[in-house]
């Protein structure tokens, strides 16, 4: 009852704020209804209101979203950072505010919505410069998993926790031997009788602290490849399962990211995701989403350090006048305003593809390597732009720029979408 009232209310809201919207000058597009200005032309690449693959519904989802992450993320965030970690009552607050899975069917606490609303979330995040809760993999990787593949029973018994925030989630592929080399991985999970005796550790696990459920990618038979892969559902607290220590990071300092071990874990056939030996598959078939997220996730910091650098620069003084009078300052404005759009604009039409169930692999490998290494390149950009300032980490920008480093390396390094992309050259 109360999980429908919260989503009753967060409909409502989407639905009635758009009243509210008509006189924020900076943040809010000022075309009429029905029109939508590409961010090349807005006030501000962050500016609510803008570019066509967005509803007036998406815009007031973001505003709310803006609103959570200015009030109970960024002023908390430096200390989440010293801990390694968000608290989890910020996990069921988002759960609570409709943050967490919305692209899940209703019936399992989601609201049903498509995939540009979790774009919507992913992207503020981004703005706010915070990188700590790591929802984004919980609502976009993880629970389109148990939605595609679990069974009626696992669906009912997970989505809905991972909805309200009640449970924290997990998926465990990269191993200490083999990073973006899922078939050289050596966790085993061998039959015994009707349940499996899983082995093997895992690492770079994100969420992996927190999480009460974890996806793990093991071998069901070594001797297949890639077909002897299967995947499972391990709950914490099971016999066998431990948590190593939460790892200390160059960047995404408040993300928790931690090592995990599995000692003769007894799992009933109950925890086996989909078909035995199809883990490989279901792997592939879910990467595209995930690529395409670190991707705009990328564009999106991007963004940001942009318009932090802008702002900056009208205000810093050098040789007796503002940074932003000088040639070359405006220059190299120019240079990232021009890249940021570009990449917007591809990342965008991605988000299009993807939204009609388009996006293929190829598409979403070219995405997360042009963009995440965009990210990477504005990021350095902008950290010179201010100087001694850029160096200190006070400032977003030099969170951003070691908090994107990761982003050309997990998902699959941009060598390897390189190798994939050539493929099919």
């Amino acid at each position: 009852m109360m999980n429908q009232l919260i989503r009753t209310t967060t409909k409502k809201y989407i639905k009635n704020i758009s009243k509210q919207i008509a006189n924020k000058p900076r943040y809010f597009a000022s075309a009429e209804v029905g029109e939508r200005p590409e961010p090349n032309v807005c006030d501000s690449l962050l500016q609510i209101g803008s570019r066509r693959i967005y509803s007036q519904e998406h815009d007031m989802y973001r505003e709310m979203l803006r609103n959570f992450y200015d009030e109970k993320v960024v002023p908390f965030h430096e200390e989440w950072e010293d801990k390694g970690e968000v608290p989890r009552e910020l996990w069921t607050d988002a759960g609570a505010n409709s943050m967490l899975g919305v692209t899940m069917p209703e019936e399992y606490g989601g609201l049903g919505v498509d995939i540009l609303y979790s774009s919507v979330n992913w992207q503020e995040q981004s703005y706010a410069g915070t990188t700590g809760p790591g929802w984004a993999l919980h609502s976009e990787i993880v629970c389109p998993y148990i939605l595609n593949y679990g069974t009626d029973e696992q669906k009912q018994e997970y989505l809905p926790k991972l909805c309200s925030g009640e449970y924290i989630s997990a998926i465990a592929m990269t191993e200490p031997g083999a990073g973006s080399d899922l078939q050289g991985m050596k966790t085993t999970a061998i039959k015994d009788g009707d349940d499996y005796i899983l082995n093997g550790s895992k690492v770079f696990i994100t969420n992996g602290w927190l999480a009460d459920l974890v996806i793990v990618c093991a071998k069901t038979d070594p001797t297949k490849g890639a077909k002897g892969i299967s995947l499972f559902l391990v709950e914490a607290g099971t016999p066998g399962f431990t948590k190593g220590k939460k790892l200390k990071k160059m960047g995404m300092k408040a993300q928790d990211t931690a090592e995990l071990f599995f000692e003769d874990v007894r799992l009933p056939k109950s925890a086996l995701l989909g078909k035995e030996g199809a883990g490989f598959m279901y792997l592939m078939e879910e990467l595209p989403q995930e690529r395409l997220l670190i991707a705009d996730m990328g564009v999106a910091a991007a963004e940001a350090c942009y318009e932090w650098t802008r702002d900056y620069v009208k205000q810093r003084k050098a040789f007796g006048k503002t940074l932003s009078n000088l040639q070359t300052i405006q220059h190299k404005l120019a240079e990232m305003k021009t890249d940021i759009v570009v990449g917007r604009t591809f990342a965008d039409h991605c988000l299009e593809l993807h939204a009609a169930g388009k996006l293929d692999n190829g598409m979403a490998s070219m995405a997360k390597y042009w963009l995440t290494d965009l990210q990477n390149k504005v990021a350095d950009d902008c950290v010179q732009l201010h100087g001694g300032w850029g160096y200190m980490w006070e400032y977003p920008v030099c969170r951003a720029y070691v908090d994107g480093r990761v982003q050309s390396i997990y998902g699959g390094s941009n060598e390897i979408m390189k190798e994939l992309i050539a493929r099919s050259i």
